[in-house]
């Protein structure tokens, strides 16, 4: 999975760019002024003021309702295996999970963000999460709505904690983060290489196979991979605010809406593989 945020936004002087848009229509508005009748001055001056929609700049509506297509293209993504055809589940999530591997580096490392990629990215992670969630609800009921839950309930926490300014994404968390991402991503790929040479049979390799004290290992690995997920929110949160205070260009709340939808998409995988553990060890 992609690890969230938006470098996109890092990587643009919003604030050049928009500088120079305001001198542009400046410079052309005084030239229309020369044309203009004083009636149709006095017009000009007392209407109100241009918002950021009305000039092509991202607004926190734009991210909303973007992000909400996003998700909703997941859901029926999603539908695919677990309503319309349950039956090739399997070879699904897999047709998924690697369509949207790929889609996902493309849509991270694409200087312009393209809707139509990142909606497709969309639906075949929905397809990975759909196949993902019929296996395993097959096994332990009830998990998938565990597992959304779950995923709504740490968004609006660590929406809210951003919000009233008590959790930010500052030089030294950032510095954590990467550290800790570095770590939990190369125990990702050692486990999934014993995995594949055999070296464990488990369902989830030596996360649900190794317990320190009682405890799979799984569970804290899993636990530790939910606090970055939900740092990863703030990471997007932050780059959100800052292009709309910055006034970025309106085609990024597609960027932002992807950086939301990868997190959360992650998120979701790793609530429901805790759950899937503690369920499996009962």
């Amino acid at each position: 999975m992609a690890i969230g945020g938006n470098p996109v936004f890092n990587s643009k002087n919003f604030n050049s760019q928009v500088r120079g848009g305001q001198v542009n229509q400046g410079s052309l508005a005084t030239q229309d002024q020369t044309s203009m009748t004083p009636q149709q001055l006095q017009e000009l001056y007392t209407a109100p003021s241009a918002g950021p929609a009305m000039t092509g700049r991202m607004t926190y509506d734009d991210v909303i309702m973007k992000t909400l297509a996003c998700l909703a293209v997941v859901l029926v993504g999603a539908a695919v295996p677990m309503i319309l055809i349950p039956g090739a589940a399997a070879p699904l999530m897999i047709v998924g999970a690697l369509g949207g591997f790929v889609l996902g580096l493309v849509n991270s490392f694409k200087r312009e963000p393209a809707p139509a990629l990142i909606l497709a990215y969309a639906a075949l992670e929905g397809m990975f999460l759909g196949g993902l969630t019929l296996v395993l609800d097959n096994l332990y009921p009830g998990i998938g709505l565990q597992a959304v839950l779950g995923t709504l309930s740490v968004f609006a926490v660590t929406l809210v904690l951003f919000r009233s300014g008590k959790v930010r994404a500052t030089p030294k968390a950032m510095r954590f983060f990467m550290i800790a991402m570095i770590g939990y991503a190369v125990f990702s790929l050692v486990n999934v290489g014993l995995m594949i040479f055999g070296a464990t049979d488990s369902m989830f390799g030596v996360r649900d196979s190794v317990t320190i004290m009682g405890i799979p290992l799984g569970v804290l690995i899993g636990l530790l991979a939910v606090g970055l997920a939900a740092f990863s929110l703030i990471m997007d949160f932050t780059s959100i605010e800052q292009g709309v205070k910055a006034g970025a260009p309106q085609r990024y709340s597609w960027t932002a809406a992807f950086g939301l939808t990868v997190t959360l998409v992650w998120l979701y995988v790793e609530i429901l593989r805790i759950l899937a553990i503690l369920r499996g060890d009962d």
